[in-house]
């Protein structure tokens, strides 16, 4: 399985953001993106996660599962942690699941030691903390599989103990083949395969020594 990105070119309305970036990521590879604010990582990850739609070029994930197009092999966490807050945190990891795929009560049981809410199961999320609600939206993860994360500052509002917990979520979907490709201030616990740097709408690919 291999992520192909290829002379891909983003634009936000009238304003190209992005211009002609290639990189690739196959199993097991994590790939960093870095660059100021307003470079363009949101954008290409956006872009990635079938959010927006290229001006020219493409992504495409090769040997995935079959009849399923990129968009539909990502998991994708953003800087919205994408839950209800008069639902629980039961009834979010319920609606996720049955949304992603997931493999219902075992699916939720697994998520939600994952991410340490155990105790927060029956507690509105309106309710929660910045960090408990960032780790909800995190659980995600651990609800279906999806061989690709796209991960746009996954630490924010995280303590350290928390940040732990999501860099175990993504060893082991490193470890089992996935492919990962994040924007992070903060190490996230796998050895990154290259580094995308942007700047000035264009990459440069730096591979790990």
């Amino acid at each position: 399985m291999k992520l192909v990105v290829d002379n891909l070119s983003c634009a936000r309305g009238r304003r190209r953001v992005l211009e002609g970036v290639s990189f690739s990521a196959a199993d097991g590879e994590s790939v960093l993106l870095s660059g100021a604010n307003g470079s363009g990582k949101t954008t290409l990850l956006r872009t990635l996660a079938g959010f927006m739609t290229p001006h020219s070029g493409a992504a495409r994930l090769e040997g995935g599962p079959e009849g399923f197009g990129l968009d539909e092999c990502c998991h994708y966490v953003g800087h919205l942690n994408g839950i209800k807050s008069g639902f629980s945190v039961d009834e979010n990891l319920a609606f996720l699941a049955a949304y992603l795929g997931g493999n219902g009560l075992e699916a939720i049981d697994e998520a939600a030691y994952a991410f340490d809410l155990e105790p927060l199961r029956h507690v509105p999320a309106g309710f929660l903390s910045a960090g408990q609600k960032r780790r909800l939206g995190l659980a995600r993860l651990a609800l279906a599989w999806r061989p690709v994360w796209l991960l746009d500052e996954p630490t924010v509002s995280l303590d350290v103990a928390s940040q732990e917990l999501l860099a175990e979520a993504v060893r082991a979907h490193a470890g089992s083949g996935g492919i990962i490709v994040a924007a992070s201030h903060v190490p996230l616990g796998v050895g990154f395969s290259r580094t995308v740097h942007l700047a000035g709408g264009h990459a440069e690919i730096e591979e790990a020594a």
